[in-house]
C-alpha cells in the first residue's frame, strides 16, 4: 500500500487550520489538526506524522517552546516547518536554532506551503547525489568522532551517542564529503536544502553553530568547522571510512 504523507498542522487560528488542511488533503496528503500545544502533545502520544507545521504565535506554549520540546523527545527527527510573522526575523532565527527545518512567513499561499512541505519531506528522506559517500561503510571517522550513517548519530571516543536532527546530519554529511575544501554559504544551502540563499538568509550560519555544539567545537578556536572570512566554511580534518558497526 502506497504511503500517504501525514501532516500535523498546529495553529490557534481555526480558519487557517481548516483552509490549509483542506488544500493539503485535496493535494493527496493526510492531515490532522491541533489548536495548541496541549492538543499537539495529546495527538502525538498515539500517532506518528511525517511533518509538523507549527505556528510560532500561539497562546500558552508558543511554537518556539514546542519546537524545542519536540527536538528532545521521541519526535526529535520529525521535520518541523514553522510559520512566522513577516517582520519577526528574530523568531525565524530562534526557530532555526531550536531545530526547525524551514520556515514560511505569514501571510502565505497554500500553494507555497505545499511546495515547502514537499521540499522538506524530500530532504528528510534522501540525500542529494553529491552526498552519496560509499555506504559499504556505515561509519565515517574524523578526529575523536564517528558518524553512523545508518542510525544517523554521532559516537564520541567513549561511545557516547549524540543524536542529530535531520538538518544537522545533512550538513555534516556535506562537510564529510568535502573535507578540507572551502564551501560558500550559498553552496551549503543548495547542497543541504536545495534552495538558493537570499541576502538576509542566516540559516546556514545557525546550523553550523548547532553542529559545532554537537561536536563540542569551540567557535572561537574551532578544530572541525572553521570560518573562512568572506568565503564560507571549511571542514579542516581528514575523513576516514571505517568498518561497519557490529
Amino acid at each position: 500500500m502506497e504511503h500517504v504523507d501525514h501532516i500535523l498542522i498546529v495553529d490557534d487560528d481555526r480558519e487557517i487550520r481548516e483552509l490549509v488542511g483542506n488544500y493539503l488533503k485535496k493535494n493527496g496528503l493526510r492531515v490532522s489538526l491541533a489548536a495548541d500545544g496541549r492538543q499537539m502533545r495529546a495527538f502525538l502520544e498515539g500517532n506518528t506524522v511525517d511533518l509538523i507545521v507549527l505556528d510560532i504565535m500561539m497562546p500558552g506554549d508558543d511554537g518556539l517552546r514546542l519546537c524545542r520540546e519536540l527536538r528532545v523527545g521521541r519526535h526529535k527527527t520529525t521535520p518541523v516547518l514553522m510559520l512566522t510573522a513577516r517582520n519577526e526575523e528574530t523568531d525565524r532565527i530562534v526557530g532555526l536554532e531550536m531545530g526547525a527545518d524551514d520556515y514560511l512567513t505569514k501571510p502565505f499561499s497554500a500553494r507555497e506551503l505545499l511546495a515547502r512541505i514537499n521540499a522538506v519531506l524530500r530532504r528528510a528522506r534522501m540525500l542529494p547525489p553529491n552526498l552519496q559517500i560509499s555506504e559499504s561503510s556505515r561509519l565515517i571517522g574524523f578526529g575523536q568522532w564517528r558518524l553512523d550513517t545508518s542510525a544517523r548519530h554521532l559516537l564520541d571516543a567513549s561511545d557516547t551517542l549524540i543524536a542529530l536532527s535531520g538538518a544537522e546530519y545533512r550538513l555534516l554529511r556535506v562537510f564529510l564529503d568535502h573535507p578540507q575544501r572551502v564551501l560558500s554559504r550559498e553552496q551549503l544551502l543548495n547542497l543541504t536544502q536545495g534552495r538558493e540563499a537570499d541576502i538576509f538568509d542566516r540559516s546556514i550560519d545557525l546550523l553550523v553553530s548547532r553542529l559545532r555544539q554537537r561536536l563540542r567545537d569551540d567557535a572561537r578556536e574551532p578544530m572541525y568547522i572553521k570560518t573562512v572570512r568572506s568565503e564560507g566554511y571549511v571542514f579542516s580534518l581528514p575523513v576516514q571510512l571505517l568498518e561497519s558497526p557490529a
